[in-house]
C-alpha cells in the first residue's frame, strides 16, 4: 500500500481565501494605511479546538509577521492590518489542531459538572510541558514558568487547588503564545496585495492643454504659463494635474481644426501625434519650453502639494523617430506604406499604432518602458496611459511589473473606454485607476446598479474607478442639452460617488457645451486640434462649487473612499440618495442629487437608521455642506425638494453619536 505523500496528521482544512483575486493569479490592490482584512474558511475533522494565523511579508523580505487570526462565523476566520510601506506584501494563513484549547475546553466542562479526574491534569501536564519545550527557544523565563507549573499539575494537590492551577489567566496566555504546530496546514500558495500611495484610492483630478494656457489670446502657452495656472487649480483643491501629451507633433497629415484632414499653415495638430524630426516620446514640444522649463514646472507643482500626471500614449506620427529608425515596430501593408489608425469610418492618418505582434517585439518592449523610466527621472511619478486596450496585455503586466519593482510610488491611470471585461483586465494587469462609464450613467436606475457593481462587488479588489463627467473625447447629451445644471449635477455625483474624480477644464467649470456636430460628442473647436484662450476669470464659472465641494472631499474621510457607498430609497426616481462613511464610522456623509436638470424634484428620502447607527428615538442633525443649511430630521422618512435653478442636490453631514469598536490591527 502507498501511502499519500502528504502528512496525514495535517488535519486542518484552509479554502476561500479572500482578498484573492483570480485564484491568487493577480495581486489585489490597496493603498497606504489601509485596513486590509484577510478572511478564510478554517476547520478539521471531529471535535478539537482550532487556532489560524495570518503571516505577513513585504516582499523582498524575509522577515513574515504573525497575526492572529478570529472565528468570524460559520468556519469563517479573519485577521487585519495596515501597511505603512508602499510596495507588494505577499501573505499566507496556517492553521493547525489546538490540542491545548481544546483540553482546557473540556476541563471546564469537567469542573462545571464535578466530573475532572487526576488523569485529566496529568494530561494537562504533558501539554504544558511540551509547550515550555518550545518556550526555551525563546524566552528562559517563560519556559520555566511553564515547566514549574506542568509538575505543580502532576503533583498530589487536592483538587480545588489542582483546578485554580489549570484555570490560571497566565497559563492560557502563555500556551497559547507556543502553539504546538508540528502539524499546522498552510494555505497552498502565497497570495499577493499591492499596496499604492494614498492617493491611489482618493484623488482630485483637473487637465488642461499646456499650450491653451497663455494669457495672450492667440499665443502657444509654455511651461511658464502652465506654472501660472497651478495655483488656479490648488485654489480649487484638486490633487493631481493632469496634461495631454507634451511632445513634438508630427508634420505629415496633421490634423487642422474640428479634425479636418486638410490643415493649413500655422495648424497645432493634436497632441498625440506624437514625434517629428524634433524628437519623439522622451523629447518636448519646443513651444513649450525646455527640458529644465519643465523639470522646474514639476517641482513647483510639488511645492503647492499638486503631482503631475503625464500622458504616454504609444504610437507614433508618420515622421516620428521611430518610423525611420524602426520600421519593424509597425504594420506595413502589401503597397508598402505603413498601417495608419483606422476604427472604420474614422481614420487617423497622423497617427501609427505600433504593431505588438512586430518580430522585434522585445526590443520595442524595452525601448517603451524606457519611455516611463525617463520621465520618472524627471519627477513624474503618475502617468495617464491613452488607449492602453489597443496594446498587448502580456506587455502591460510585464512593463508596470518592472517598472513598480523600482519605483513602487508610481500610478497608472488606464484610458479605457472599452468593454467591462477589458477594463477589468488592465486593472488586474497593474493599472492603478481607470476612467468608467460614468459619463453615460444618467438614469437613477443605472447608477445605482454600475456603482454598486464597483463599490459593492469582487470587482472592487482590483479596480480602482475614477470617475470623470467630461473628457476632451467626451461631450455627452446631458451636458450639451442640459445646460448649467447638468454640469452641475454631473459634478455633484462624480465628486460624491466617485473617492477618485476628475474633470477636463477649463472647459467644464465654464459650461463648454456646443459639440462640433448633431449627434457627436466632439467639443466644436476642440483643444484636441487648436489653441484655445478660456476667461477664468467668468462670472458664470463653476469654479466658487468645484472650489467647495472638493474642500469638503478633503475634509470629510467618508468621500475618500467608496467601498462604503450604500444607494437608499427615495420616492421619486429623480432623486437619488446614497451615503458614504468613513473606516471607522465617525464620518457619514448622505448626497441627495436632483437627476432632472430642468425641473425641481421633491420627495422622501428613506434611511435604515439601524445599519446607519441612527437613533430612532430622537431627531439627527443634517448639515448641508454646500449651503451651511441645517435640518432636524426625525425617522428612517424626510422629506428632500431640490429646485436646480438654485442648487441640484445636498452634500450632508449627518450628526449621530455611535458606538466603535476598535479591531486588534497589527501595522506593517
Amino acid at each position: 500500500m502507498t501511502l499519500p505523500s502528504p502528512d496525514g496528521r495535517r488535519r486542518v482544512v484552509i479554502e476561500a481565501i479572500s482578498p484573492e483575486v483570480d485564484g491568487g493569479r493577480f495581486p489585489a490592490k490597496r493603498t497606504v494605511g489601509d485596513q486590509v482584512r484577510v478572511e478564510a474558511d478554517i476547520f478539521t475533522d471531529g471535535h478539537d479546538l482550532i487556532a489560524a494565523a495570518l503571516l505577513v511579508h513585504r516582499e523582498g523580505s524575509d522577515d513574515w509577521t504573525e497575526i492572529p487570526m478570529r472565528p468570524v462565523e460559520n468556519d469563517r476566520w479573519a485577521a487585519s492590518f495596515r501597511p505603512k510601506e508602499i510596495g507588494r506584501y505577499g501573505f499566507k494563513v496556517e492553521g493547525w489542531v489546538d490540542h491545548f484549547e481544546t483540553w482546557r475546553r473540556d476541563l471546564l466542562k469537567r469542573i462545571q459538572a464535578e466530573s475532572d479526574a487526576t488523569v485529566d491534569y496529568l494530561i494537562g501536564a504533558d501539554l504544558v510541558e511540551a509547550a515550555a519545550t518550545r518556550a526555551s527557544k525563546v524566552s528562559e523565563e517563560d519556559a520555566a514558568w511553564l515547566t514549574q507549573r506542568a509538575a505543580e499539575l502532576r503533583s498530589a494537590k487536592p483538587p480545588a487547588d489542582l483546578r485554580i492551577l489549570a484555570t490560571d489567566p497566565r497559563l492560557h496566555e502563555l500556551a497559547l503564545r507556543y502553539p504546538d504546530k508540528r502539524f499546522a496546514t498552510e494555505s497552498d500558495r502565497e497570495t499577493f496585495l499591492t499596496v499604492d500611495p494614498a492617493h491611489a484610492r482618493f484623488s482630485s483630478w483637473y487637465e488642461f492643454f499646456p499650450r491653451s494656457t497663455s494669457p495672450e489670446q492667440g499665443k502657444h502657452g509654455t511651461f511658464l504659463d502652465c506654472e501660472a495656472r497651478l495655483p488656479y487649480v490648488k485654489e480649487m483643491g484638486f490633487h493631481i494635474v493632469y496634461m495631454p501629451p507634451i511632445h513634438p507633433i508630427g508634420r505629415q497629415f496633421r490634423k487642422g481644426p474640428n479634425n479636418n484632414p486638410q490643415h493649413q499653415p500655422g495648424d497645432e495638430g493634436s497632441p498625440w501625434a506624437i514625434g517629428s524630426l524634433e524628437g519623439g516620446h522622451k523629447s518636448i514640444l519646443p513651444a513649450l519650453g525646455t527640458l529644465d522649463d519643465f523639470r522646474r514646472f514639476v517641482e513647483k507643482a510639488k511645492g503647492l502639494g499638486l503631482f503631475i500626471a503625464m500622458d504616454i500614449a504609444f504610437q507614433a506620427a508618420p515622421d516620428h523617430p521611430y518610423v525611420y529608425d524602426h520600421q519593424v515596430w509597425f504594420k506595413t501593408r502589401p503597397d508598402g506604406t505603413i498601417q495608419y489608425a483606422e476604427n472604420p469610418p474614422k481614420k487617423y492618418q497622423d497617427i501609427y499604432p505600433f504593431d505588438f505582434e512586430s518580430e522585434d517585439w522585445e526590443g520595442m518592449w524595452q525601448e517603451l518602458k524606457s519611455v516611463f523610466l525617463y520621465w520618472i527621472e524627471q519627477g513624474v511619478t503618475v502617468f495617464r496611459v491613452d488607449n492602453p486596450h489597443t496594446k498587448a496585455f502580456p506587455f502591460w503586466e510585464w512593463c508596470i511589473a518592472e517598472v513598480k519593482r523600482d519605483h513602487p510610488e508610481v500610478l497608472f491611470f488606464a484610458e479605457a473606454f472599452t468593454r467591462p471585461k477589458i477594463m477589468y483586465r488592465l486593472a488586474k494587469l497593474g493599472f492603478s485607476q481607470s476612467y468608467t462609464y460614468f459619463p453615460w450613467r444618467n438614469g437613477k436606475a443605472e447608477i445605482t446598479a454600475y456603482l454598486t457593481e464597483l463599490a459593492q462587488t469582487p470587482v472592487r479588489e482590483f479596480f480602482r474607478p475614477n470617475q470623470w463627467p467630461n473628457t476632451p473625447d467626451i461631450l455627452t447629451e446631458f451636458l450639451q442639452i442640459g445646460g448649467r445644471s447638468a454640469f452641475v449635477i454631473r459634478l455633484l455625483l462624480a465628486s460624491t460617488l466617485g473617492a477618485n474624480y476628475g474633470i477636463y477644464g477649463p472647459a467644464f467649470e465654464l459650461l463648454e457645451h456646443e459639440p462640433v456636430r448633431h449627434g457627436s460628442e466632439e467639443y466644436l473647436d476642440s483643444e484636441k486640434y487648436q489653441i484655445r484662450h478660456w476667461d477664468l476669470d467668468s462670472p458664470t464659472s463653476l469654479k466658487p462649487l468645484i472650489t467647495v465641494v472638493n474642500s469638503i472631499r478633503n475634509s470629510n474621510p467618508a468621500l475618500q473612499s467608496d467601498w462604503s457607498l450604500r444607494f437608499h430609497s427615495t420616492e421619486n426616481d429623480q432623486l437619488i440618495a446614497y451615503t458614504k462613511e468613513s473606516e471607522d464610522r465617525s464620518n457619514l456623509i448622505l448626497a441627495v442629487v436632483n437627476l432632472d436638470p430642468r425641473h425641481t424634484q421633491a420627495g422622501f428620502v428613506t434611511l435604515p437608521l439601524w445599519e446607519l447607527q441612527i437613533p430612532e428615538d430622537r431627531g439627527y442633525e443634517a448639515e448641508d455642506l454646500l449651503t451651511g443649511e441645517r435640518y432636524l430630521w426625525q425617522g428612517p422618512r424626510n422629506y428632500v425638494e431640490l429646485n436646480p435653478a438654485k442648487i441640484s442636490g445636498h452634500i450632508l453631514k449627518i450628526h449621530r453619536k455611535i458606538k466603535t469598536e476598535s479591531d486588534f490591527e497589527y501595522f506593517l
